[in-house]
């Protein structure tokens, strides 16, 4: 038998609410399959099953808040049957207190539960006037009309500010600069896209990702977790995009395998990724096991952004906008496509030298943008 867990999504998340399940006992399930919806504090994530087998049992109530790693169905793996599981596994001891929780919990019908969790309603506190006491629909839409509206954004910046403090707090940080010529990368993209179906056409965005990545097998420890006490280097290059949200805050799903990833395919795929993003369908998948974090800010018009590191990561890369500045070239002061590229990197694990060097194989790679 196995235990489904709730799975962290995010460094940052400590608990989940479960909004949907979208399996029942009896069902078979499947790698990839999404099994239920999770609230965090940022967005409605699509939990993912990682094993083949069939749901045995659901131990969460929808609107329930979950702490991650929490166990919140059963599944039997392929071969095994209800019986045999019931034969192997010994009914655990019932906690004293847990029949006068649930004497105090009200009973609330499967549709008003769930209407109360999308409405940010504690089912708990909800006065049932159905028969018996038992919490309607009516009941939970006649709350959410009195009650106020919850601040998703409020809570985001909560969830951002704690990550964003332990950051400061626990890794020592150094940041580095670098200016970055442009002329042949934004030459190769005109002439790319001028040739190219509309599907096919690329960001510049795309091109300093693609960068990034490939220079990460060179600097591998920038690319990882400290975890331990110790630095765990990254399996692959499996980047974080940091993305603003509409209403407010950021998150940073994850792109995998750019180095290994064709420019168009990874256009296509981070675009997919930053319409979810906003849309607020995401997947689990997409929310965990990033090496380094890419922040680009130049749509916001800003220079450069030296970013805070993303923990556990050890290292965050940023870029500013792409513009025309003043440039010598062959002895001659010229205008030039230029971008500011920056690294801010965890001190324990790599040192300026090391993130200096990093810094110019990303503008060696962009001098050929046909190789990327």
């Amino acid at each position: 038998m196995i235990e489904f867990k709730l799975p962290s999504l995010g460094a940052d998340m400590d608990e989940g609410t479960l909004l949907e399940w979208k399996v029942h006992p009896g069902d078979a399930v499947k790698p990839g399959q999404v099994i239920a919806v999770v609230d965090t504090a940022k967005a409605a994530i699509d939990v993912e099953c990682w094993h083949d087998g069939t749901v045995l049992q659901l131990l969460i109530d929808v609107g329930a808040k979950v702490p991650v790693g929490t166990a919140i169905a059963q599944l039997l793996e392929p071969g095994e049957s209800p019986q045999s599981v019931r034969r192997m596994v010994k009914p655990a001891p019932v906690p004293l207190a847990a029949e006068n929780l649930s004497a105090r919990r009200p009973k609330i019908s499967p549709a008003a539960r769930k209407r109360a969790a999308e409405l940010g309603l504690d089912a708990s506190q909800l006065q049932g006037h159905g028969p018996h006491g038992v919490v309607t629909l009516e009941d939970v839409e006649a709350a959410a009309r009195v009650a106020p509206e919850p601040d998703r954004n409020q809570a985001m910046r909560r969830t951002i500010a704690a990550a964003m403090s332990r950051s400061k707090r626990e890794i020592p940080h150094y940041y580095l600069s670098e200016t970055i010529a442009l002329d042949k990368a934004m030459a190769w993209l005109q002439a790319h896209n001028a040739q190219s179906p509309l599907p096919e056409r690329l960001l510049s965005g795309v091109l300093l990702l693609k960068a990034v990545a490939l220079a990460l097998r060179d600097y591998p420890q920038l690319n990882g977790s400290w975890q331990d006490n110790g630095f765990k280097p990254a399996a692959d290059t499996d980047l974080g995009v940091a993305i603003a949200l509409r209403q407010g805050g950021l998150v940073a799903p994850v792109l995998r395998h750019v180095a290994d990833t064709s420019l168009t395919d990874l256009m296509r795929e981070l675009s997919s990724l930053v319409e979810r993003a906003r849309s607020g369908s995401l997947r689990s998948s997409e929310l965990g096991g990033a090496g380094i974090t890419v922040t680009q800010l130049g749509d916001q018009g800003v220079d450069s952004v030296l970013g805070v590191i993303y923990p556990p990561q050890v290292a965050l890369v940023g870029f500013g906008r792409i513009g025309e500045r003043p440039w010598v070239k062959d002895g001659q002061l010229c205008v030039m496509p230029t971008v500011i590229s920056s690294l801010s990197a965890d001190h324990r694990v790599s040192d300026g030298h090391y993130g200096a060097r990093f810094l110019g194989e990303v503008r060696r790679l962009l001098q050929t943008p046909e190789n990327l």
